[in-house]
């Protein structure tokens, strides 16, 4: 919501900062149109709009695609030129669908919120005023596709001309803009679906977003902002719900406590590549704490709206895109409790873990035994959750250039558990064998066994279980990129090693080997059932006498990267696959058709 400069926060927002106990900061939002609004407008190839419509419901709209498509008319008035969707764009509709032929009856002026913004550049500003004049028209439009006129193009596009007094104008910062270079398009805006839920489209279109736009009101203000993230960071619960997290921002929380005044939310989803759009109005509300961490884990804060209206657009939008560099500060995406996120799985009370035994398998992995001395439960291949917030954590700030992705990091990590537990009662003592990747990892590598050091555990769980096919002549592969070897070390007790029922193909790079010498040495029935594929060009101490020994030990070892041909295997049952994203990726492309079962920790 916009604010005057030096008004005290409305009653929404006081409602925010209470909720979330942080401080009141001043208002920095100016009464006019600032210099820096103005010289934005006039260069912005965007601009998000947003109204209310005769039933006060908010709706917002995406016009633009050119440079320039707004200019200054003095005494903070605006003039805007572009193409629109008269036919189904809701924010046209709601403008000018009932005004006497345009122009507004002085002290009646509809509200405006603005948001004009530049995707390449990563720079924003958010307007509020009021219309003063507008119409739309039918204009002849050329359209050339080398030299010759594009098939299916209309002759004629429909043009808004909207004349807006600016009242108020605040810049915000580039946190979360995915960056898109910006191009000029004809609508032809077929109506996809238009009902009161989500059509499968609408559903598609949400989870390939990686933005969206929303407008808020109250009583004699509005806002309009922006909302970015991964692909898919805004989750579908139904055909009639959507939810969305909120990422730590600037804490004036103008848009949240809009809503916490007034539940009415209208947002729209644009798909540049296409031109396709989702319009929505619904109501919100607004989850803290616990409650947004129920349904979407890892959030202290989210937004579930219930769709009221939904139009799919094809092509509705002026404008297509062209994907750049994404926002260095978006997390990833945090899937539902619904969908199986792992933080959704924790103890009711948590446990310390302490760390009593670090040791280093290589230049990057090493494996850190833990005691509980409550004990924890545990079976074979679950995982256990870390956190690490009270040692990394060093609170709010609003940037963080030189690390970015930290704004949102709740320093809670997942690690398989890489030792089997003896029996099937609590576990005082347990193993995990990891890489040294990030910053949490960076940091427990840096901790001294003999220090002390104490970690929460949030959690165990996980049920990636290894079953053996019951036909003895079947035989069950089981792929590991690097450190995914965890979870068979973790049931390897409980399976059958031998040739004919087991087969470990396992890609590493030649620097872990000692990773692989340790495996082997530990358990040296496994070697017989090993292929191994060594890649990279690692300068190791004795690195060719290194090699030799998984050989004679019977596993069988090749210098180079695992190929789609190694996979095939005869008389295999279902394939068990622990790797990273990308490579886990390309073997589930060799492996269609099959039965694939692997360990996901993407959340």
């Amino acid at each position: 919501m916009a604010f005057s400069l030096g008004m005290s926060f409305h009653e929404g927002e006081t409602k925010m900062h209470k909720l979330l106990h942080v401080p009141r900061l001043d208002n920095p939002t100016s009464t006019m149109l600032t210099p820096q609004a103005a010289f934005r407008l006039q260069q912005a190839p965007l601009l998000a709009m947003g109204t209310l419509d005769a039933q006060d419901r908010p709706w917002t709209s995406l016009w633009g695609g050119n440079h320039g498509f707004s200019e200054m008319l003095g005494g903070g008035m605006v003039g805007t030129r572009t193409l629109v969707d008269a036919a189904h764009d809701p924010v046209v509709q709601a403008l000018l669908g009932d005004a006497e032929k345009g122009v507004m009856v002085p002290g009646k002026e509809k509200m405006v919120a603005g948001l004009t913004i530049d995707l390449m550049e990563r720079k924003r500003v958010k307007i509020f005023g009021r219309m003063i004049a507008g119409c739309v028209d039918a204009v002849k439009v050329e359209v050339e596709d080398n030299g010759e006129k594009s098939a299916g193009m209309p002759d004629q596009q429909d043009q808004i001309q909207l004349i807006t007094k600016i009242e108020q104008s605040l810049g915000n910062c580039p946190k979360y803009l995915n960056q898109y270079d910006i191009k000029p398009a004809m609508v032809t805006s077929p109506l996809l679906s238009h009902s009161e839920t989500l059509s499968e489209e609408a559903k598609a279109l949400i989870l390939k977003s990686d933005m969206f736009f929303l407008t808020t009101s109250v009583p004699e203000d509005m806002d309009t902002n922006h909302r970015g993230g991964p692909a898919g960071f805004v989750r579908v619960l139904s055909d009639t719900e959507i939810v969305y997290p909120e990422y730590s921002g600037n804490r004036l929380y103008q848009s949240l406590g809009n809503l916490l005044v007034n539940p009415k939310i209208g947002i729209t989803f644009p798909d540049y590549e296409t031109g396709d759009v989702l319009y929505i109005t619904g109501t919100t509300v607004v989850l803290a704490g616990d409650d947004a961490t129920a349904i979407l884990p890892g959030s202290n804060l989210a937004v579930k709206i219930r769709i009221g209206e939904a139009r799919v657009v094809k092509q509705g939008l002026p404008l297509r895109g062209t994907r750049k560099t994404p926002s260095p500060y978006n997390p990833l995406v945090r899937t539902l409790a619904s969908e199986g996120n792992l933080k959704a799985s924790v103890l009711a009370a948590r446990k310390t873990a302490r760390l009593i035994k670090k040791m280093p398998l290589g230049p990057t992995v090493a494996r850190f035994t833990f005691t509980v001395p409550e004990a924890v439960q545990y079976s074979p291949g679950q995982w256990v959750a870390f956190d690490f917030s009270n040692e990394l954590d060093i609170g709010y700030s609003h940037m963080r250039d030189d690390d970015p992705r930290s704004l949102n990091d709740d320093f809670v990590r997942t690690f398989t558990i890489s030792s089997t537990p003896s029996g099937d009662g609590p576990q005082k003592d347990f193993d995990i064998t990891i890489r040294n990747v990030g910053v949490v990892t960076s940091y427990l590598f840096r901790q001294n066994d003999r220090a002390g050091f104490e970690v929460p555990i949030v959690g165990v769980g996980g049920e990636f279980v290894i079953e053996q096919d019951l036909d003895e002549n079947k035989l069950t592969p089981f792929i590991a990129g690097g450190v995914g070897i965890t979870p068979l070390l973790g049931q390897i007790e409980n399976l059958e090693i031998r040739p004919n029922r087991l087969k470990l193909l396992w890609t590493t790079r030649l620097a872990d080997i000692d990773l692989v010498l340790d495996v082997l040495e530990r358990y040296p029935e496994l070697a017989a059932c090993t292929e191994l594929f060594f890649t990279g060009n690692a300068e190791i101490a004795d690195s060719e006498a290194k090699i030799e020994q998984p050989k004679s030990k019977g596993a069988k070892v090749s210098r180079r990267r695992l190929e789609k041909g190694d996979l095939e295997i005869d008389e295999a049952g279902s394939f068990y696959l622990c790797a990273g994203g990308p490579l886990r990726k390309e073997l589930l492309s060799w492996l269609e058709g099959k039965v694939v079962i692997f360990e996901n920790f993407d959340y």
